[in-house]
């Protein structure tokens, strides 16, 4: 004992630092513990196996469904001679090979965010390594998260300059979550496509046996089968999940097995696309060549809804799905149909179903209309998930999201998008009526969401991966060589139905950017308008106010500082409750946070002020009604966190660590499970987030000092026993009368307009309404 005290003297550090060391043993031990839990875990061959083949149901169905309309929309208006079948065949070769095999398969799917996928995952992984991110409220403490992985740079690194040039400009940072919001909107424009031309394609096998069938009633059976799709999605995919991979596989193995028979049973002259020199004499060919380049195209649309998907199984089962399934069937299939077009030139239309022998052309149609829904599904499905990562995000108005699985937390649902989606989705069919204008708004929703990946791609190679920059050249340039033709080619057909995407992403980009917009302006004036502690100090432990019994829940977007609703509830009521929780809840760019580390405490003010702060964190993929009990989290983690702060004290021995140490950490406290534990010292937090020591001043009011900590948990529990109110800040922005017409456009009637409409924040907290209290205020940006 004497020579651990002769040893604490001569470093000057006292009992405060044992226990310090003490604490962070056990917490190094199982930060390493959950970090591990949360990287990509090591499946045994078997269960990699069986996910593998229960992703064909949930990933593939968009991909394998593309035969079904690719030859038609190539040569619509018929075919010249069987070298133009060939070239065109080649090109579906390697642009499967090149795209969804090694773009997508192998080099895409590693950018993965912790499991999660798609245009936000890539976003929030940009925002982890760079400070890029448009909402400020981000802090220190959430980089210590388990979920939160990031790298430091060397200052004369490539990464390091990159990092600096993106961080330099608030224009560069608008560039970059523009580029994502169109993105993401080209994907929910993909959602309303897919379900449009898979379900049309497939009944379109009823004219192959009964040629003279209206349209019309083919167009009346796919918007039927649209309606009993996207009303059973309230019941979630987990319910009709376990006949996706059954169908799904069969149908792979019925279009790879009749594409090996028709090879050999037709013109196995087609093997010959294998060579690229086809590619080359394909485009020689002239102008119609480069106009059929859009149907070709569609032979690899589903590869982005691969990588959307991505959250339902890992990489691996996806890898090997594909290169053993999905990747040989569909070569054969195509290589299979293009060997019959080659023989009957003028059975182009319907050349699947016409190439199936007449006894399996029924099964085969029933197969098929129930690969196309399963393909529907998983692009629906794909559609919420992205919702709810802009939502998270701030970049989406809050609409209901629902949980449909207890053992999935990807699989979710949304009433309100489930049904815009049903509109648009009936609309595109009964409106174009035709397979071919449907294909060209397809193609350009596809190969506009394929170069907003490539471009985010390169920040990712560069700042995530620190990959040498001629990787990541060689990466850009062969995605852009293949990617840059069908962009042109679809960009001649906008006036032929490719401007159907686009009027969707233009419709849902001004509605994400101008909802951004506005709760950044919100959130920039709460920054600015910060209640003073030091005029809450003046007021006295009783703030002016009678305090009564209870406990008052804050909510304020605000995770530091007091917000100015505060202000304006305090000088308008004569009482307030006698212990104050102020509870940010906010999103951070990570896919979840660890229930264990969701909260952090901090004591605000003097402790005869009975304040607090409580920020919950959530990543993009967690949804805060998920809480059984979110009052009851929050109260635990108030009294543990009141427990390590007099335990802290009682250890605090050293009067030169207590100030130095911490004046000079900052905010670096010891934590245990996410609560943050403050020091012996009376703190409070400046308008600019730091701690200072505050002298009490000499109020008695209604103060109540604690003389041990059971007294303070004993005050806290009456507290609650007396009542919780949760008051909610209903703040209203305008735009002052000097802004430019297009921001008050935007202000007051848009944001206004989208804010009337969407969720209230008391529906999204799950608040009871008989404990509710909103406090208005409107404020001027």
């Amino acid at each position: 004992m004497d020579t651990t005290s002769s040893t604490n003297e001569h470093t000057g550090r006292g009992a405060m630092w044992e226990l310090e060391k003490n604490l962070d043993q056990p917490m190094d031990a199982e930060a390493g513990r959950l970090r591990n839990m949360y990287r990509e875990k090591k499946y045994p061959t078997i269960l990699l196996l069986q996910l593998a083949f229960q992703s064909l149901g949930v990933v593939f169905g968009d991909l394998g469904t593309s035969p079904l309309y690719v030859f038609y929309n190539i040569f619509p208006h018929g075919i010249e001679d069987t070298e133009q079948v060939i070239g065109a065949l080649s090109l579906i070769i390697y642009s499967l090979t090149l795209i969804p095999l090694v773009k997508y398969v192998f080099i895409v799917l590693r950018a993965n965010d912790n499991g999660q996928g798609g245009t936000f995952a890539l976003y929030s992984l940009l925002c982890r390594h760079a400070k890029i991110n448009t909402i400020p409220n981000q802090h220190r403490t959430d980089e210590e998260l388990t979920t939160y992985s990031r790298h430091t740079y060397d200052e004369k690194s490539l990464a390091a300059k990159i990092k600096r040039w993106l961080e330099g400009h608030q224009f560069r940072k608008n560039v970059i979550l523009i580029l994502v919001l169109f993105g993401t909107c080209m994907a929910v424009g993909d959602g309303i496509l897919t379900p449009a031309i898979s379900v049309l394609s497939a009944t379109g096998g009823i004219k192959v046996e009964e040629p003279r069938m209206r349209n019309d009633v083919i167009v009346i059976v796919s918007v039927v089968i649209l309606i009993g799709l996207f009303s059973m999605q309230h019941y979630g995919t987990d319910k009709v999940s376990w006949l996706f991979a059954p169908i799904v596989f069969v149908w792979f193995i019925l279009i790879g097995i009749l594409g090996a028979i028709n090879i050999y049973k037709y013109d196995r002259s087609v093997l010959k696309a294998f060579n690229p020199v086809y590619v080359y004499r394909y485009f020689k060919r002239g102008k119609s060549s480069w106009a059929s380049l859009g149907g070709i195209m569609l032979s690899i649309t589903g590869t982005e809804a691969l990588f959307a998907d991505l959250s339902y199984f890992p990489v691996q089962a996806i890898q090997i799905a594909f290169t053993m399934v999905v990747f040989p069937c569909l070569l054969l299939q195509y290589t299979g149909q293009a060997a019959y077009i080659a023989q009957y030139n003028d059975r182009v239309s319907h050349a699947f179903y016409l190439s199936l022998p007449k006894s399996v052309l029924w099964p085969a149609f029933v197969i098929a209309t129930a690969a196309a829904i399963v393909a529907s599904q998983a692009t629906i499905s794909a559609t919420y998930s992205i919702i709810k990562q802009a939502l998270a995000l701030g970049c989406f108005p809050r609409v209901k999201i629902i949980h449909t699985s207890k053992k999935y937390v990807g699989q979710i649902y949304s009433p309100d998008i489930n049904w815009i989606l049903l509109v648009f989705c009936i609309a595109v069919t009964a409106g174009f009526k035709n397979q071919s204008q449907i294909a060209n708004a397809y193609g350009t929703a596809v190969i506009m969401v394929m170069l907003v990946t490539t471009f985010l791609m390169i920040p990712i190679m560069l700042l995530v991966w620190r990959s040498h920059w001629i990787l990541v050249t060689l990466f850009t340039v062969l995605s852009l060589v293949v990617e840059i033709p069908y962009f042109t080619a679809v960009v001649r057909k906008i006036d032929q139905g490719g401007w159907v995407p686009l009027v969707f992403a233009a419709a849902f980009l001004i509605i994400m950017y101008v909802w951004h917009y506005g709760t950044l302006k919100r959130y920039e004036f709460e920054m600015h308008s910060k209640v003073s502690m030091a005029w809450i100090l003046g007021l006295g432990p009783s703030l002016g106010l009678v305090r009564v019994p209870g406990v008052g829940l804050v909510y304020t977007e605000l995770a530091s500082g007091v917000p100015h609703i505060f202000s304006h509830f305090i000088t308008n009521l004569p009482a307030i409750h006698s212990t104050l929780v102020f509870v940010c809840v906010k999103y951070l760019p990570v896919y979840t946070v660890p229930p264990d580390e969701r909260f952090l405490v901090r004591r605000i003010g003097p402790k005869n002020f009975h304040m607090f702060r409580c920020v919950a964190r959530y990543g993009y993929k967690d949804i805060h009604k998920k809480d059984d009990d979110f009052e009851q989290m929050l109260f635990n983690s108030l009294l543990l966190f009141v427990r390590l702060e007099s335990m802290m004290e009682e250890y605090t021995d050293s009067e030169e660590y207590s100030t130095r140490e911490l004046n000079q950490a900052g905010n670096a406290n010891p934590r245990i499970n996410g609560i943050s534990i403050g020091s012996n010292m009376d703190l409070s937090y400046t308008s600019h987030d730091s701690i200072i020591q505050v002298q009490s001043p000499n109020h008695t009011g209604n103060s109540q000092t604690f003389q041990t900590v059971g007294d303070e948990i004993a005050f806290l529990n009456a507290c609650r026993d007396a009542g919780v109110v949760h008051i909610l800040g209903n703040t209203i922005i305008r735009a002052r009368r000097d802004s430019g017409l297009i921001k008050k456009i935007a202000i007051n009637y848009m944001y206004a307009f989208l804010r009337k409409i969407c969720r209230e924040n008391s529906a999204i907290f799950n608040v009871p309404h008989e404990s509710l209290l909103n406090v208005g205020q409107v404020f001027y940006v």
